[in-house]
This record gives structure tokens, sequence and C-alpha cells, in this order.
């Protein structure tokens, strides 16, 4: 069985919908590497995919979206920046799991399929969303 270490993974995309997929595929692949279910894995696949679309869609002016995993024994978090302008702070924050709102579903989906989710919003310089999934015992 291999050693699940810690470990980065960075990749950057393009902020257009078609490079998503890749961002799917790389994500699966490391978070494979941990000891999370088919269902875990699929639950990290569509909350990257969600935060991708969130930063093309929503942030105007920004032409590539970073995506940083970083592994430990027991979790997968994923850091994902854009650098584009246009989110407000107070609707991401004040959003809760309870609450899907009409254009926020997907800030709804992220929060009820990871552990742990954290926004640093700033309006000109872009987004950075870290999401934290925790290896079932």
């Amino acid at each position: 069985m291999p050693e699940h270490g810690r470990g980065v993974v960075e990749l950057r995309i393009p902020s257009k919908a078609e490079w998503v997929a890749v961002a799917r595929l790389a994500i699966a692949a490391v978070a494979n590497r941990l000891d999370f279910s088919i269902e875990e894995i699929e639950d990290v696949k569509l909350a990257v995919a969600e935060a991708c679309t969130n930063c093309i869609q929503h942030a105007t002016g920004g032409d590539q979206i970073e995506i940083t995993c970083e592994t430990e024994k027991s979790s997968l978090t994923v850091h994902v920046k854009d650098y584009g302008v246009g989110t407000q702070p107070e609707e991401i924050q004040s959003r809760r799991v309870s609450e899907p709102r009409e254009g926020g579903l997907g800030v709804f989906l992220i929060r009820s399929l990871m552990d742990e989710v954290q926004y640093d919003v700033h309006p000109e310089l872009g987004t950075n969303l870290v999401m934290r999934k925790k290896v079932s015992a």
C-alpha cells in the first residue's frame, strides 16, 4: 500500500468552460492517492468543477484559474484562485448550507460537499476559495 504523505500539486487553467474537465481529472487523480471512497472523490471533483465554473461566470477580467491541491494523510485541501473582479465578499460569506439561492447554487453545493469551506475575497484582486475534505475513518 502506498504511503500517504504530504504533497502539493499545482495546476493553472484558462478561465474558460472547456478547461473545467481538465481540473476535474487532475483533482480525481490527486484525491485517488488518499483513502477516499469513490463517492468522496466524486464529491471533490464536483466541488472543484463548481468552483471553477463560478470563477468563469462571476470573475470578470480574470484570464486564468489557479488550483492548488495539498494532500496530507487524513485530508485534501484544494485552493481555487481567480484574479477577476466582480465577486461581492458579503454575498459569499453570508451563504449557509441550508440556504440555496437562485444563481448561487454553486456555493451551496460546494459547502454541502466539502467538510470545510473558506472564501478570501478581494473585490479588485480576485477570490481564493479554500476547500478541505477529510478522509473518512
